[in-house]
């Protein structure tokens, strides 16, 4: 028996984290999360469009959702566009075989409806949630992530602290106050390890960008 089949057959506890950072890990849905999750961060780039230009910041977020719909339409229809359906395809899982592709749409819409309802620094740190607490919640859970609680419905801790660190960081570096950015990681733990699936995308800056909001209002 060799090193790591002893550690698997006798610490239970190990056994998750092994067969996670080992060969089990499938290589196709490895390179579909990365490229999802690259189009994920892209979003981050809205807070320092509008910042230069809001409207414009505006307007680019729902041409670039009504664009997306004709093209992901046309893939379904069987009339493939060069580049954008295979990027698509790429990003699609398992359960978006064959179905409208949803998460870049829900991912427009939920920094589109932050610029719109809050100001800055509250627009910015719930674009930033989303790009980045969403972000790494997903890739870390996926890959790293070992404890499922019951209560947290198919999520992971891991997943869960990784978003918080991430929003942490994030909140503070544009606000500069710890209360506020520990108010926004809460919110956005909270509200990321809720099944959701795509419309976290939606629901997660809507609510971290009010709790900002209402604090920076305190």
């Amino acid at each position: 028996m060799n090193k790591i089949d002893f550690l698997k057959e006798n610490y239970i506890f190990l056994r998750v984290p092994f067969w996670r950072f080992g060969a089990v890990i499938d290589m196709g849905e490895l390179k579909t999360e990365l490229v999802r999750k690259t189009i994920h961060f892209l979003i981050a780039l809205s807070p320092g469009m509008a910042a230069v230009n809001r409207p414009f910041t505006v307007a680019l977020l729902m041409i670039g959702i009504l664009f997306y719909t004709c093209m992901e339409n046309f893939r379904l229809s069987g009339r493939a566009i060069p580049l954008i359906s295979s990027i698509t395809a790429m990003a699609a899982r398992t359960r978006d075989q064959g179905r409208f592709v949803l998460g870049p749409v829900t991912l427009g819409l939920g920094a589109l409806l932050s610029l719109l309802l809050y100001p800055s620094p509250a627009a910015s740190i719930a674009i930033y949630a989303l790009a980045f607490g969403d972000g790494f919640a997903s890739l870390v859970g996926k890959f790293f992530g070992c404890l499922h609680p019951v209560f947290m419905l198919g999520k992971s801790v891991e997943g869960s602290a990784a978003c918080f660190v991430a929003v942490l960081i994030a909140a503070h570096a544009v606000s500069g106050n710890f209360g506020l950015a520990f108010l926004a990681a809460i919110t956005a733990m909270v509200v990321e390890a809720l099944p959701l699936e795509d419309y976290d995308n939606i629901a997660l800056p809507i609510t971290v960008g009010f709790a900002a909001q209402i604090f920076m209002m305190v």
